[in-house]
């Protein structure tokens, strides 16, 4: 299981994450940061949407059965990161 932590806190720390092709991935958010933008997180290109209360952490999982680039954002779009499948 390729396994990776994402914390929010002020953006997301670190924004972008690579995973193998094929092999199963999960993300954990940790939600550290108190400001209305960041409690939520979400991707049309991964098909998931959650909410992230402050002191909260949820873990997703990604689909990796095709390469290539797939973003993320907070609720609001302004802060954005990114997931690679190679």
């Amino acid at each position: 299981m390729q396994k990776a932590k994402i914390l929010i806190n002020k953006g997301y720390k670190p924004d972008t994450i690579e995973f193998h092709r094929s092999d199963p991935a999960e993300i954990t958010f940790v939600q550290e940061d108190s400001s209305v933008c960041l409690r939520q997180v979400q991707s049309k290109d991964l098909n998931f949407q959650i909410d992230l209360p402050v002191g909260s952490e949820k873990t997703i999982n990604i689909n990796t059965d095709q390469t290539g680039e797939f973003n993320f954002s907070c609720g609001m779009g302004m802060f954005h990161g990114k997931v690679i499948v190679k």
